[in-house]
């Protein structure tokens, strides 16, 4: 966005103007009628200090206002605004204008208010799943629903929700398994502790809609039904991080192995206790070698990234440097101290992670749903189910292989939606299909199609209401219009003047010949200054003495440098006042200054000339030189467009501002 508010220096952001009969023109210009209330809403916005309006300021503003909306139309007179550079660039901006215009924000609060509630609490939870595709047939879908009830049914009567999960789950996760070679343990469908954005949305409000101990009711997700069981529900445990010492079982231990490590971990947790510190244990003990040499730290984590026991362990701690108790797991025991926390903060805090992570989440269907539920009831949506079923029988299944022809509905021409004063037809679902088919798994046709009409309508919705925001929201066409001639001005601005005065070096150096004393140098000192790192004197004295005989600085180098180590540095260059503090401190004369000593370091100054004022060269004074001339090419292009279109300002309505 810099470049376009480059080209706003004169032009802030519109407020909305009412112009009415009685809101006479203060300027015409170009063919432009400026109302008065516009020309004052634009100079209140680019008031920012506030200044009481007095005549002078509004008088002067006009004059810069003129010369704005002179450019502008010159820009629009060469055709820049129908470039496809400018048109693309236009089109981006927009988008990103129009974004806070297509939220339904009754239901964007509600969502992050919820959000923020569900943040506060961690919910361990178990879960059956069914599979069945969103896109199943009635059939399929039924025939899933039956499963997962028959299931809840027998979880009520009183089987152990784990078996049940381990025995019928589709989630692989909940039974024993191999991969790779590597056995892993099935969880029975326990998931661990979760919160918000950790789980899809229509499971996450299963879970924390289901009291501790019961089980929901079936949960429908895209990956197909969940009963959910909550097993426990506390305050967040935010993120945090601790050091830990653990204490591995054997494969196949037997119980008096098992013992033995867990009456290491007790010895641990026994010096930890007695005043020796966690990390020197860790550093002994733990067989967790990868943070032992770091006294058992672990990177920072929330709820979801750790086994359940351990979470739960560690949410137990209520201060820094709490040390649990030795606890088991499947991994074996643990001593975990925690080291660090950061808590979950305010609503206000978690703000704008919470709006990030709304839109990345697939609970922003549900406020895009009110929208279009909106824009439908606003411009009286209507669709013929008819005409979309008409396509169960020419849509085949080579629509799943990327291979169907729009041709095939050839036949088709009926409407089949209409949103405000648009209709689309048979053929433009037609030609939508065609365009977005790919290959994918078959499904049902009828399932396909419908799905497919659904995105269609609420694409063709959600254009709809794009393409009326300027009409529904006047400031919204201001903010249009000021990127508009932003990006214009900009474009021409930058052809006319910024460009043009580093490119035209003939120009520039004319410019610069005619105003050569406009650039002076003040009084200089051509001098030297002798950095030595000794005090000795022998040395000093020979350096003063070659220096009055007027030995080169490059000669003085070599005759003291004379090994490896640096003695002198020398800094030779004509000075101003201000650039240097010793230079500034000396009488301005010819010769040798005082000396300075500081420790071992002798500072000389010998002044070789005083010069008088004198014009810069060009390249000495090449950026002042390159903004005045940009100055004199941007009045002269002011004069030229003030004589080439015409403007008026009506002074007696300028005057009755107040």
């Amino acid at each position: 966005m810099t470049r376009v508010f480059a080209g706003l220096t004169f032009m802030m952001m519109f407020s909305l103007v009412s112009a009415q009969d009685t809101d006479p023109v203060v300027l015409k210009v170009a063919g432009e009628n400026i109302t008065k209330s516009e020309f004052l809403s634009v100079y209140q916005k680019n008031n920012v200090n506030g200044e009481v309006i007095d005549r002078k300021s509004l008088e002067e503003y006009m004059e810069l206002y003129i010369n704005f909306r002179l450019k502008v139309k010159e820009a629009e007179a060469l055709g820049l605004d129908t470039t496809r550079a400018f048109r693309d660039e236009l089109a981006g901006y927009r988008k990103q204008l129009a974004q806070p215009y297509l939220i339904d924000e009754e239901m964007n609060k509600a969502l992050l208010t919820e959000a923020y509630n569900r943040k506060t609490i961690d919910i361990r939870a178990s879960h059956i799943l069914i599979k069945v595709d969103r896109n199943a047939s009635p059939a399929d879908t039924l025939a899933a629903y039956k499963k997962i009830m028959a299931l809840r049914k027998r979880a009520l009567k009183g089987e152990d929700f784990g078996k049940l999960a381990e025995e019928n789950s589709d989630d692989l996760s909940a039974r024993d398994r191999t991969v790779e070679n590597r056995n892993i343990r099935g969880n029975k469908g326990d998931l661990g502790y979760f919160t918000v954005f950790d789980m899809v949305y229509p499971f996450e409000t299963g879970a924390y809609s289901t009291p501790v101990g019961e089980v929901s009711m079936p949960v429908r997700s895209d990956f197909g039904y969940h009963l959910i069981k909550v097993t426990d529900r506390k305050p967040a445990l935010g993120r945090v991080q601790v050091a830990h010492i653990l204490m591995r079982v054997p494969a196949n231990a037997t119980a008096a192995d098992s013992a033995a490590v867990a009456q290491k971990a007790q010895d641990a947790y026994n010096r930890i206790m007695a005043g020796e510190e966690f990390a020197r244990v860790a550093e002994q003990m733990s067989d967790d070698k990868s943070t032992a040499a770091k006294g058992g730290v672990l990177p920072w984590f929330g709820a979801n990234k750790m086994i359940p026991e351990f979470i739960k362990e560690v949410s137990a701690l209520k201060e820094i440097n709490d040390v649990t108790k030795p606890f088991s797991s499947m991994f074996g025991w643990h001593v975990v101290k925690l080291t660090d926390r950061k808590e979950i903060g305010t609503y206000e805090d978690n703000l704008n992670d919470l709006k990030q992570s709304l839109t990345r989440n697939d609970r922003a269907k549900k406020s895009e749903e009110a929208l279009l539920n909106r824009i439908k009831k606003e411009y009286k949506y209507s669709e013929s189910l008819k005409a979309r079923d008409a396509f169960y029988k020419v849509v085949t299944d080579t629509i799943f292989a990327g291979g169907w022809k729009a041709e095939q509905a050839a036949g088709l021409n009926k409407t089949i939606m209409t949103i405000g004063r648009r209709s689309y037809s048979q053929q433009d679902f037609a030609a939508y299909l065609a365009a977005n088919q790919r290959k994918r798994t078959k499904e049902s046709i009828p399932g396909f199609v419908n799905s497919m009409f659904t995105t269609f309508s609420n694409e063709k919705c959600l254009a709809y209401e794009d393409s009326q925001l300027e009409s529904k929201y006047p400031e919204f066409k201001m903010l249009i219009r000021e990127y508009h001639d932003g990006i214009l001005l900009f474009e021409l601005t930058d052809q006319k003047i910024w460009s043009k005065a580093v490119k035209d070096t003939t120009g520039l150096e004319q410019f610069y010949a005619s105003r050569r004393n406009n650039y002076m140098w003040d009084q200089r000192l051509d001098a030297t200054i002798y950095t030595f790192n000794t005090g000795d004197e022998k040395v000093l004295g020979a350096a003063r003495s070659a220096i009055q005989k007027g030995i080169t600085d490059n000669e003085l180098l070599e005759m003291i440098n004379t090994d490896s180590t640096t003695v002198l540095s020398t800094d030779r260059r004509k000075f101003s006042r201000g650039d240097n503090t010793f230079i500034d401190e000396i009488e301005w004369k010819p010769g040798f200054s005082t000396e300075t000593k500081t420790g071992e370091k002798t500072t000389m100054i010998f002044v070789h000339q005083v010069l008088s004022p004198e014009p810069k060269k060009l390249n000495e004074a090449r950026g002042i030189v390159t903004a005045d001339y940009q100055n004199f090419l941007e009045q002269e292009w002011i004069r030229e467009l003030r004589a080439k279109y015409p403007y008026e300002v009506n002074h007696e309505v300028l005057s009755s501002i107040k």
